[in-house]
């Protein structure tokens, strides 16, 4: 398949479903090679094997973020492979059980902080050479509304998501005039994903957008020749 990704190598984490799920479809029907990565195997395997029915070419990794060596084992992988990165969609993310400051379960936390923040840090510590090989680097990480407004009962979740903004938006500024690395903070709005369900169980799932609409606006701004520190929020379509 070819397209503008045609001979770029991305990597999207939290690619078993939902956003991530879309997301990896959407680059790999623009020619990219996706290398998919999450717990899931076989869910990785299924959207495996609908990019190659739909012509497109990935490859799965399954790799728990949390593991010490899984991100620097992966990076090995796709340096030994093929040598650069040229996309890192960072979209996996855990969401504690929403409730008071005062009674989060600290083993939960300290799950969504090792995924969230502790992770992020790891792809950006183990990938940076790689992105810096390619012509046109891009890294998207993936956000929530609560980490810049915070709100009640979802204190521990919108902390992490702070934290992992706080990383990006350092990167960016430390890439910006000494690589071609852009960075961007994609916040998804609202989604019809199972995280979404989980937080919200009495919403109706047809009353928000499904996570091709976001899929294909991450896949629109990778097209484009943004700045590195760009925000945005993917907002319901009309």
């Amino acid at each position: 398949m070819t397209g503008p990704f045609e001979g770029q190598v991305a990597l999207v984490t939290g690619s078993s479903r939902g956003i991530g799920a879309a997301t990896a479809m959407a680059l790999a029907a623009r020619g990219a090679h996706v290398v998919l990565t999450g717990r899931d195997t076989r869910a990785l395997e299924g959207v495996e094997d609908a990019i190659f029915q739909a012509g497109g070419s990935a490859t799965i990794a399954p790799v728990d973020l949390v593991e010490p060596d899984g991100i620097a084992r992966l990076a090995t992988a796709i340096a030994q492979r093929w040598g650069k990165l040229d996309m890192l969609v960072i979209n996996a993310a855990v969401l504690p059980e929403l409730t008071s400051v005062a009674d989060i379960d600290q083993r939960a936390f300290n799950k969504a902080l090792t995924t969230n923040v502790l992770a992020t840090q790891a792809l950006i510590a183990n990938f940076d050479a790689l992105l810096r090989k390619s012509a046109n680097a891009r890294v998207i990480g993936m956000t929530t509304t609560v980490a810049q407004a915070p709100r009640a009962y979802w204190g521990a979740y919108g902390a992490t998501k702070a934290a992992f903004e706080v990383l990006l938006d350092a990167y960016a500024q430390e890439t910006a005039k000494v690589s071609k690395v852009r960075v961007a903070i994609v916040n998804p709005g609202a989604t019809r994903t199972a995280m979404r369900a989980r937080a919200y169980p009495g919403e109706a799932p047809a009353s928000v957008k499904p996570p091709e609409a976001v899929a294909e606006r991450l896949a629109a701004l990778l097209q484009e020749d943004f700045a590195t520190g760009h925000r945005e929020t993917v907002n319901q379509p009309a």
